[in-house]
């Protein structure tokens, strides 16, 4: 439904600003001379809070909207609060993650990102 396709779009968009957010605090760290490791650590540790906010404020607006939204508004609600849940976890869990592994695993000195 149309409804739908907006909950997923408007996900999508709050799904690349988190990773837009973790990529500039790394950044941010890098800038200061910490190493890779230690600027995935910061930088993934300074934007948690970020994400998390924002996340849930709009998780408790489509919670509102399921509850007093009618059909269309309900379909939307529901779309966006899996969207939120899902975004929240790929977000910081598994971009972390990915990060992680990349600068350990290969044992990295530099990142291309700063």
């Amino acid at each position: 439904t149309l409804p739908g396709i907006a909950g997923i779009a408007l996900t999508v968009g709050m799904a690349v600003d988190a990773n837009v957010l973790i990529n500039e605090r790394i950044r941010e760290e890098l800038r200061l001379g910490k190493s890779p490791r230690a600027a995935v650590e910061q930088g993934f540790g300074r934007a948690f809070w970020s994400i998390f906010d924002s996340q849930i404020t709009t998780f408790i607006a489509g919670v509102v909207l399921f509850q007093y939204g009618t059909g269309a508004i309900k379909g939307f609600a529901v779309t966006l609060m899996i969207g939120i849940i899902t975004s929240l976890f790929t977000g910081v869990f598994c971009s972390k993650v990915f990060m992680d592994w990349i600068v350990r695993g290969w044992r990295v000195n530099r990142l291309p990102i700063g």
